[in-house]
């Protein structure tokens, strides 16, 4: 049997390691690299072009969605499985739009992850039971009328970054030179993103990030 290259996503070394050892014990599957943040994911991915890519949602400088979304762009063929302990309805909608194919919380049973990985691996899509099935069918509703607008979706993807580097700690200068752009960008920035939100102060954008799972409070 030919051998799916899975590669695993999550900001903790000790879930890493227990999920590496459970997709190595399953028959067809082999993890071919691991990321503890979402830019490392989409280097990875870009360069390896797995079959599959395990993600988490709440990581460091990228989030899981914001990465699921460059590595479907630019690692097409890459298979995306969001492993996240979050199970509300606009994260897993959230998932689907930016091209996820498995949604799995990680509270599931350690089968669970195996019959998502092959249900993938089948061209099939996969939500855990803990996440109501119909959501996959409102979200194909929603695709072909109108597109949903949620906490996560009201940002672009440039927003999203700087919010999320800001709620972490980083300075406007080194957000500036992470994300090549000048100060004065990063400051429109998040003076728009105070204008948007409704807060004045860097306290409020990271109570933000955190209620909508861009950062996590414990890292």
């Amino acid at each position: 049997m030919n051998e799916d290259r899975v590669l695993l996503v999550d900001d903790h070394t000790l879930v890493r390691a227990g999920l590496r050892v459970l997709v190595n014990g399953f028959a067809g599957f082999r993890v071919v690299a691991e990321a503890e943040d979402g830019r490392e994911a989409v280097r990875l991915a870009r360069q390896i072009k797995p079959e599959i890519a395990l993600l988490d949602i709440a990581m460091p400088q990228l989030n899981g969605l914001d990465a699921a979304a460059l590595i479907a762009r630019e690692s097409p063929d890459t298979q995306i499985i969001i492993l996240s302990m979050h199970t509300a309805e606009n994260y897993v909608l959230e998932a689907l739009r930016v091209g996820a194919v498995g949604y799995v919380v990680k509270d599931a049973a350690v089968d669970e992850l195996e019959r998502a990985l092959r249900a993938v691996r089948r061209g099939e899509r996969w939500l855990s039971p803990a996440v109501s099935r119909h959501l996959l069918d409102e979200y194909l509703r929603l695709t072909r009328s109108q597109p949903t607008v949620t906490g996560l979706e009201a940002l672009t993807p440039r927003q999203r970054e700087i919010l999320q580097l800001v709620a972490e700690g980083r300075s406007t200068r080194e957000i500036a030179g992470r994300l090549s752009i000048s100060i004065k960008t990063v400051e429109t920035h998040r003076a728009q993103l105070m204008e948007r939100l409704r807060v004045h102060d860097v306290a409020g954008l990271t109570r933000f990030a955190i209620r909508i799972g861009l950062v996590n409070p414990e890292s």
